[in-house]
């Protein structure tokens, strides 16, 4: 009785780290992007190399990866090529031939891919067409293993069952726009979406996260029309920016660690965030995430004095935490005395980079106009105010709101 007793006051073991996989989506290889993979690689399993898209007219984007800054990763690699769900004709013959010559110019290059991933966003009724098209792929790369990607659209299909059984391993991305007002991504709804999808698999599969944002713009009927993420789109129609935040997605991962579904074999973000790419976290926010370091906000606002007699002061918000965190919806411009600040002419100002001067019963403020995050160590100048000589420097205060 004393030993189960001593059992059962121990502290419970801490959750395991899962393994994790990153995309590398980007076309172009810049050196912002080769200082990512090297500070990152220490925290990767595995990198997931976009190596080609077929765009919904038929026409084949090949991307050459810089071989040696691949190699020097000694992380195994995986081959991933987009196609588009939107695909007019899908030619299973001719895809599947460019694909081997993919596979080929790789080897060429000196990269020995651990296998080929495709990823294909195709409608639901389009999945038995796609698992005769994985069956035989799979004979044709041989002994290469052969991966997918897959929709939580496709949950409800008696057909996904019959494709995971097909490829070595697959990846659910949880991150969707399926409607704009339910954001890129919700955790108890990925939980649910995770849950149905261990239950139609009995090969290992891993779930895709998201470390960036989106625009999304949608046209007068309320449909998606356009998601641009990576690279910009000459989109039009209303838009709104949905973002991850690094702090909900590094709780959903101490979630997934403490309780993982069956079968899960770890992590794939997407997408490996650069210098060059203004809607992923910044680089310091993304390691500590991977490493699973805490993340410290330190969103801060203050009046930056001009340079001259008669210069405007600015209005600047300052984040000094190590995480990305989301701009704050308003910033109060408290003057005194408060009731003739604005209408006396004791003060001017307005609103820049996003934000717009408004006023309501309470006074002015500035109104943030797309959500973004703003990235640790950086700083966004965000209004003006010129003031009356003597008049008291105003207490601004955020609102962070939602």
């Amino acid at each position: 009785m004393a030993l189960l007793l001593a059992a059962c006051s121990r502290h419970p073991l801490p959750a395991e780290k899962l393994s994790q996989d990153v995309y590398i989506w980007q076309r172009q290889w810049t050196p912002a992007l080769r200082t990512a993979l090297s500070a990152s690689n220490a925290q990767v399993a595995r990198w997931h190399v976009l190596a080609a898209e077929l765009g919904a007219s038929g026409r084949w984007i090949d991307i050459a990866p810089d071989a040696e800054a691949l190699a020097n990763t000694g992380r195994p690699l995986i081959m991933t090529v987009r196609i588009n769900g939107q695909l007019a004709r899908f030619d299973a013959a001719a895809i599947q031939d460019h694909l081997l010559e993919l596979l080929a110019a790789w080897r060429q290059r000196g990269l020995q891919p651990a296998a080929l991933e495709i990823d294909y966003d195709c409608a639901t009724a389009r999945l038995p067409e796609y698992t005769a098209f994985l069956r035989s792929l799979k004979a044709r790369i041989a002994p290469t293993d052969l991966t997918v990607t897959a929709l939580p659209t496709w949950l409800a299909s008696p057909q996904l069952a019959s494709l995971l059984a097909v490829a070595d391993a697959s990846t659910l991305q949880v991150h969707a726009v399926l409607d704009p007002r339910l954001g890129l991504f919700d955790g108890e709804r990925a939980r649910d979406w995770m849950g149905q999808y261990a239950a139609q698999t009995r090969r290992p599969w891993h779930v895709a996260l998201p470390a960036y944002g989106s625009r999304v713009s949608w046209d007068a009927q309320g449909r998606v029309a356009a998601v641009e993420s990576e690279r910009p789109l000459l989109a039009g129609g209303l838009g709104r920016e949905l973002m991850a935040e690094p702090q909900v997605m590094a709780r959903f991962v101490a979630e997934v660690e403490a309780a993982p579904p069956p079968g899960l074999a770890g992590l794939v973000w997407f997408r490996l965030p650069t210098g060059d790419d203004r809607r992923a976290w910044s680089l310091s926010t993304w390691l500590a995430v991977l490493e699973r370091k805490p993340l410290k906000g330190g969103l801060a606002v203050q009046l930056v004095a001009g340079q001259g007699s008669n210069a405007p002061a600015d209005i600047r918000i300052d984040n000094a935490g190590n995480a990305d965190l989301p701009l704050p919806l308003r910033v109060r411009v408290n003057l005194a005395p408060r009731e003739a600040a604005f209408s006396g002419n004791v003060c001017s100002g307005d609103g820049i980079n996003g934000y717009t001067l408004e006023s309501d019963a309470r006074g002015r403020y500035l109104r943030l106009g797309q959500a973004g995050l703003l990235r640790a160590g950086s700083s966004r100048t965000i209004g003006w105010l010129r003031c009356a000589d003597g008049t008291p420097a105003p207490e601004l205060t955020l609102e962070m709101g939602s």
